[in-house]
């Protein structure tokens, strides 16, 4: 199977050939530039031009030695296009390493004419370079647009007391994104596989508010991007980077129309694997949760690192529903060493499941 293929079998609930792997498909996928260049120099390949396409984040542009060393399965579009535009400016990091950052953050909201056409030419050529799962970033943010704009404390505060007025202001946020989707589906939607979606409305005990205050101001908001998406793409999947204990809202997201969620932090409160697997299997797809960045990845041996994988693969493999990659980004803490027996597990893991369908599907035919 292509690496499109096989996302596509997992986010549909079906067993593949492999577990698909998503490497920087999206901005919680990626890896920090540091980390990134003791990562090449681990592996011995060539050193090269260091891009930080997420100055916030300080994630470097991953390049395709990388993905093709770990059979990654995933693409994020616009990626194989940033260098060859002229948005770049030098750049040093503390210890000195030169390197290139955008000129100025990536202003894709409201979407011009010009950015649409860019857009539309860049995902036809992703479409026709790459046999992997391309993953378009949207956004479309409620909650996250809410405290940013007043501040958290503000903004939650207001879900309560001043209920009216957020509503309102979600209203008009809400129009907003669906003007941006709009144009954004007439660009890309035909070329993409997967569009990415990111609200964080959960700490890592539970949401930051309850099911019944997600139902009021969040349900029928994100029910109608999602809807929209489906409506006029159906084969597109739609995945949501949520961060921390999200089970309650699982439910309520599965209803709202969502097909994959990210990045299934499972240190978190009621988040085992296991336990979501059971009882999400069929409804949601688990896109992420495969090794823990904040407990395990910076602080064990390699060996530690490879039973855990072993153990998280072995769980998620059988009927699908699971994209591998860990619990978000890759930070600069985490040994290059315990980064490649991660990724190298998975990729072993592959080989023998590899082998052992087609085993069975020999005596099958014998």
């Amino acid at each position: 199977m292509t690496g499109r293929g096989r996302v596509i079998a997992a986010l549909n609930f079906q067993e593949s050939d492999k577990i698909p792997l998503d490497i920087n498909a999206h901005p919680s996928s990626g890896i920090d530039a540091v980390a990134y260049m003791g990562l090449r120099e681990y592996l011995e390949l060539p050193r090269s031009a260091l891009y930080i396409y997420d100055f916030d984040q300080r994630l470097a542009l991953v390049e395709k030695d990388i993905l093709d060393f770990f059979d990654a399965d995933t693409f994020q579009l616009g990626l194989d296009f940033a260098k060859n535009h002229g948005r770049w400016q030098d750049f040093r990091l503390e210890d000195g390493t030169p390197c290139k950052i955008p000129v100025k953050k990536d202003a894709r909201f409201p979407m011009s004419a010009n950015f649409k056409r860019e857009l539309r030419e860049t995902a036809a050529a992703s479409r026709d370079g790459t046999d992997r799962a391309i993953y378009g970033v949207f956004g479309g943010s409620l909650a996250e647009t809410g405290c940013k704009k007043f501040g958290m404390e503000n903004f939650l505060r207001g879900l309560l007391i001043e209920p009216g007025k957020t509503q309102r202001f979600l209203d008009a946020v809400t129009e907003k994104h669906m003007e941006n989707l709009k144009t954004y589906l007439d660009a890309a939607g035909k070329y993409i596989d997967i569009i990415g979606f990111n609200d964080d409305m959960c700490a890592q005990n539970g949401p930051l508010f309850s099911p019944d205050i997600y139902n009021d101001f969040f349900f029928q908001r994100q029910k109608r991007m999602w809807t929209y998406i489906h409506d006029r793409f159906p084969s597109l999947k739609i995945c949501l980077h949520c961060c921390g204990g999200t089970r309650l809202l699982m439910p309520l997201f599965i209803d709202a129309g969502l097909d994959a969620l990210n990045p299934v932090q499972r240190s978190c409160k009621d988040m085992a694997l296991n336990d979501l697997k059971m009882e999400l299997h069929g409804k949601l797809a688990l896109w992420g949760g495969g090794c823990d960045t904040h407990f395990m990845l910076p602080g064990i041996a390699p060996r530690e690192i490879r039973a855990y994988v072993n153990e998280s693969v072995k769980t998620m493999y059988k009927g699908g529903g699971f994209v591998f990659q860990p619990v978000h980004n890759i930070l600069k803490s985490m040994p290059a060493a315990n980064i490649v027996e991660m990724y190298k597990t998975v990729r072993e893991f592959n080989s023998g499941a590899e082998g052992e369908k087609n085993e069975n599907d020999s005596s099958c035919k014998r």
